[in-house]
Order: C-alpha cells, then sequence, then structure tokens
C-alpha cells in the first residue's frame, strides 16, 4: 500500500512547484499531445522524471527539482522555457489558465494510463469533464504534526489565493459567469475542496490508509483536496490557484505560500492553539472566491464582520514583507483579462493571449 510517513517531514522551506498546462495546436485550441511528448519523445534533461500528462491528453503537468527560496524563479522559468521548446518540435504550443476556452470536454480524448482509467470506472461525468489546470505549490515542513496544523489553518488563506488567481471565467466555451469555474469543476469530483481539519498526523494517515484499505482512492495521491500534508513529499501541499501563463503570478503565489508556512511554523512552534474554522465558513468564503475574483471580500478568521480582498493583500504583505500578490491585485485579473480580450478581439485572439 503506497502510503506516506512522519519520518518524510524532514526539510523546513523547500520548495517544489507543479504546473498543469493545455496542450494546443496551431490554432491555440487543446489538442491530445501528451503521447507524443510524455512517451514518443526524449523531453529536455530538467524535465527528466518531471512531465507527465493529466486525465485528458490535452493537459500536461511539469515538476521543478526540489528548489529553495533562491533559486525557485530560476528553476521555474527554466521548466517553462523546456517545456515549449518540446512541444514546439513536436509541432504544439503550450498555454495556460484554470480551465481553456477552447477545450470542449465531450470532443477530447482520455489518457489510456490506468490510473485514469479507473478514476473514470469509478468517478464518470465529474471526471469525464473535469478538464482543470492548477498551481501546486509544496512547502517542505520538518516536523509531521506541524504540517497537519498549518494545513488546518491555512485555510482560511486559501480563498485569497483563489480570488487573486482566479484565471478561468470559461468551460466548454460557456461564459460561465464565475471568475475562477475551475473551482467549482473540481469540486464535482469526490475528495476535493476544502478538508476538515485534523487533529495529528497520526490522525491524518489513519485517514489516508482508511481511504485506501477502504477502495474510495487507489492512492493517496487521490486526496485532492485544497491543501494537504503531503505524507510522501514531507510537504504542505497548497493546491487552490488557478493555472497562470504568467510566470511571475506563479512566482507571486510561490513567494505568498512560502512565506504565509514560514509564518504558520513558527506559529506553532510558539504554541498557538489556532482558529480551528468549521468547513462551513471556508466553503463561503471560497465560493465568494470563485465567484467574485478581485472583488471579493470574506468573513473574517474572528468571524467578526467581513473584510475585502485588497484589505487581506495589504495586510498580508506588509505582515509577511512579500510583494507578489499586492501586484496581482493592483493588476486586472486574469478572468477579467480573458473577458475583455474575447470581448475586443475575438476567441482567437482570447487563445493567442493564453500561450506561453
Amino acid at each position: 500500500m503506497d502510503l506516506g510517513s512522519a519520518e518524510n517531514f524532514t526539510e523546513m522551506g523547500t520548495l517544489g512547484v507543479e504546473e498543469e498546462f493545455f496542450v494546443v495546436d496551431e490554432r491555440g485550441v487543446p489538442t491530445a499531445g501528451t503521447d507524443e511528448l510524455v512517451y514518443e519523445t526524449a523531453p529536455p534533461k530538467i524535465l527528466d522524471d518531471r512531465l507527465d500528462h493529466e486525465l485528458f491528453k490535452c493537459v500536461i503537468e511539469t515538476q521543478t527539482p526540489k528548489t529553495t527560496v533562491s533559486d525557485v524563479e530560476e528553476d521555474v522559468r527554466a521548466v517553462r522555457e523546456a517545456l515549449v521548446e518540446h512541444a514546439g518540435s513536436q509541432g504544439f504550443g503550450i498555454a495556460a489558465a484554470g480551465l481553456h476556452p477552447g477545450a470542449k470536454w465531450r470532443e477530447l480524448k482520455h489518457a489510456e494510463k490506468e490510473r485514469y482509467r479507473a478514476q473514470l470506472e469509478r468517478i464518470q461525468y465529474p471526471q469525464h469533464r473535469n478538464t482543470t489546470a492548477g498551481l501546486h505549490v509544496h512547502v517542505g515542513v520538518d516536523d509531521a504534526d506541524a504540517a497537519v496544523w498549518v494545513a488546518n489553518e491555512i485555510r482560511w488563506y486559501l480563498p485569497v489565493m483563489l480570488a487573486l488567481s482566479a484565471n478561468s471565467p470559461y468551460w466548454d466555451g460557456y461564459d460561465t459567469g464565475l471568475e475562477s469555474a475551475r473551482a467549482k469543476i473540481f469540486e464535482g469530483l469526490p475528495n476535493t475542496g476544502m478538508p476538515t481539519d485534523f487533529d495529528s498526523f497520526e490522525e491524518f494517515s489513519e485517514f489516508e490508509r482508511m481511504m485506501v484499505e477502504c477502495g474510495s482512492i487507489n492512492d493517496r495521491g487521490e486526496l485532492w483536496y485544497d491543501v494537504r500534508p503531503h505524507s510522501g513529499h514531507g510537504t504542505v501541499e497548497v493546491r487552490s490557484p488557478d493555472g497562470q501563463a504568467d510566470p511571475e503570478r506563479v512566482l507571486a503565489f510561490v513567494e505568498y505560500t512560502h512565506a504565509l508556512i514560514t509564518d504558520l511554523v513558527e506559529r506553532y512552534e510558539d504554541g498557538e492553539t489556532g482558529y480551528r474554522h468549521r468547513r462551513e465558513l471556508l466553503d463561503e468564503n471560497k465560493w465568494r472566491a470563485m465567484r467574485y475574483g478581485h472583488e471579493a471580500s470574506f468573513i473574517r478568521r474572528d468571524r467578526d464582520g467581513e473584510i475585502s480582498l485588497g484589505e487581506v493583500v495589504e495586510r498580508e504583505c506588509d505582515r509577511l514583507g512579500v510583494s507578489g500578490i499586492g501586484d496581482i491585485f493592483d493588476g486586472e485579473s486574469g478572468a477579467e483579462h480573458q473577458r475583455r480580450v474575447r470581448e475586443e478581439d475575438g476567441f482567437e485572439a482570447l487563445c493567442e493571449s493564453l500561450l506561453l
């Protein structure tokens, strides 16, 4: 049985960045291409063992090497450049968004990999339509119980990240009226969305074991919550943001996630009890993020009224000494950009704007 261990939580502050992208044709529209890129050709060296496909043959995932704050920008850019070069050599382009406006799920091919075939058989319709692409950030934590506590407490901040990243107004060619339709589409799967909190790593590990043994999931990787202690890598993995075409936006979320988790570990070590919010409150904040994006406001952590996204961003930048999320908030959101480009210049221009 593929389960992790508390012994894997040994390094503090390491980073790993996973990005999901769309393989597109000459029109910028998603097309089957992962067989060629993952299995039939040799990728550049930096992508060795760090390139994989997802459920659809048009979605491809990259992983950076385990890296550090000082090296993460170089690694993120190098992986992206290698992917674009590799795809281009086979006649494909690479695009990024939470959902691609040209992805028609009924017309796209699913991967043949046994893991995904088993998921399709078990989950059915919600997985058949799951053309989503996200950004996942891993931060190393050197204590398993601390990682669980951090995963509990960081849940309030996940809607903030989602609102800032909102980059998926279109699904199946339709304007959903949401800023992040990806988040809502992905929540159709089991074991997704806001997790509940856990008292300890032992309790979380027992939950992982039970889910595998009872046949609810095939492996621990199918716990697709917005955050999870990754018992294999020894990290806290944040999975909230939509996919992004601009690497500066990716790096802003990496900067913030690293600073936030580092701060929370220090709070844990200082003996803070934390908020341990109910999932219902967090679900409400997440709904506001996916519906309103940059215009969202949230129920405060102390549940005393509301706070706007702008106020949260200003506070977090000052408190943690970060700047990237402030730049994102001050600019046009991904969803706003997509709608504006489509209205002003049409669908082809919209697809072109999502290319790396």
